[in-house]
């Protein structure tokens, strides 16, 4: 008896997969709403529905599959090293991210993490190659092909990411080889930009730039860092108590008290005594707080209830330690090898799928 899988084509299990998923976008909203990884996985719903507007299905599954190996690579190693991280979030069209609640304390470390997305997206593609190569080899028909593309897809994107170019996974891993690899990745992704034309390179060759100037040419170290503190309060306890409510273009600075949980995450404590309110908030790294500044008071009513909302700047500093780059000679030439080994995998098998015979569809 004939395989049914096989007849169908390899493409039939993500197609599959990617429009019960769509169809179940709705239910998974609400069954995600308080889920840790229920932005993520709503974020990749609505990626894979973006990259329909371009790709067939099974190829917008197969590629944001891939980014997210690549991204749980990152999750993966930042636990080994005990660092608290969020889940991936998806940007159409851009990729996706995990956010440090804590900032590595040397390259070392930072390289490790960086590290780990290639190398788990280099198998993931690895896997997918095997798949899609299996199935042809056994006569499975041209729609095992799929397989081979997503493979190709991975490989591409992992590649990509080892360009010697911060915030490009390379230009962290560089940082624990040589910073030097910076102006190969400076030079290179000009080079790209210009003459691949590979535009979405332009934002992050600017961002490049702009750090390794102020870095070694203006030779800044404390760099500045804000966030916006954002909270609301139900306004008739505040009107009952008889506080004076100050208008929308009031500006005062607040006391605050900051702390760190055993996850490394900063917390913020802000007071307004003159209205009796205490707000904490986690924020998103950690820093030296300077001060922390009301912008905008405003009153809203939400679900029939009168709030009052304040928003805050807080402003800080970060330091960049002397010693953060100090890498032994050892662990240097352990991650060259590493690092070109990959590069040096990833284009024997953009290679070898590029001198593969593209199956004819029946």
């Amino acid at each position: 008896m004939e395989n049914k899988s096989a007849k169908r084509g390899g493409g039939w299990l993500l197609g599959a997969a990617g429009l019960f998923l769509l169809s179940k976008a709705k239910t998974l909203l609400a069954l995600l709403k308080f889920s840790k990884f229920g932005s993520a996985i709503v974020s990749m719903l609505v990626t894979v529905w973006a990259y329909t507007i371009v790709f067939p299905l099974q190829v917008a599954v197969g590629l944001v599959a891939m980014i997210f190996i690549h991204e749980m690579g990152h999750v993966a190693a930042a636990k080994r090293k005990g660092l608290p991280v969020s889940a991936p979030f998806f940007i159409p069209f851009v990729g996706a991210l995990v956010m440090m609640k804590r900032h590595p304390r040397d390259a070392l470390t930072e390289a490790y993490i960086a590290y780990g997305g290639p190398l788990i997206g280099t198998l993931g593609a690895t896997a997918a190659f095997a798949i899609g190569w299996y199935g042809l080899q056994t006569g499975g028909g041209p729609g095992w092909y799929i397989w081979i593309v997503i493979a190709k897809i991975g490989f591409f994107l992992n590649l990509f990411n080892l360009l010697p170019m911060q915030p490009l996974d390379g230009g962290r891993i560089a940082s624990a080889i040589s910073r030097w690899l910076w102006i190969v990745g400076l030079i290179g992704g000009a080079l790209l930009i210009v003459f691949m034309q590979a535009w979405i390179l332009i934002i992050f060759w600017i961002l490049f730039a702009y750090d390794l100037y102020k870095k070694y040419i203006r030779k800044v170290k404390v760099n500045p860092v804000k966030h916006i503190l954002n909270w609301e309060t139900p306004l008739q306890p505040l009107l009952d108590q008889g506080y004076f409510i100050p208008g929308e273009e009031h500006r005062r600075e607040l006391p605050f008290t900051t702390s760190s949980t055993l996850e490394g995450v900063q917390q913020i404590t802000v007071t307004w005594e003159s209205l009796g309110l205490t707000h904490s908030a986690d924020l998103p790294g950690q820093s030296v707080i300077d001060k922390v500044e009301v912008f905008r008071v405003a009153r809203k009513t939400d679900e029939e209830e009168h709030k009052l909302v304040i928003v805050a700047t807080v402003l800080g500093h970060t330091h960049e330690s002397e010693t953060y780059y100090e890498v032994p000679a050892k662990a240097r030439l352990g991650y060259g090898f590493a690092y070109f080994g990959l590069i040096a995998y990833m284009l024997l098998m953009l290679w070898a799928i590029g001198t593969m015979a593209i199956p004819e569809l029946a």
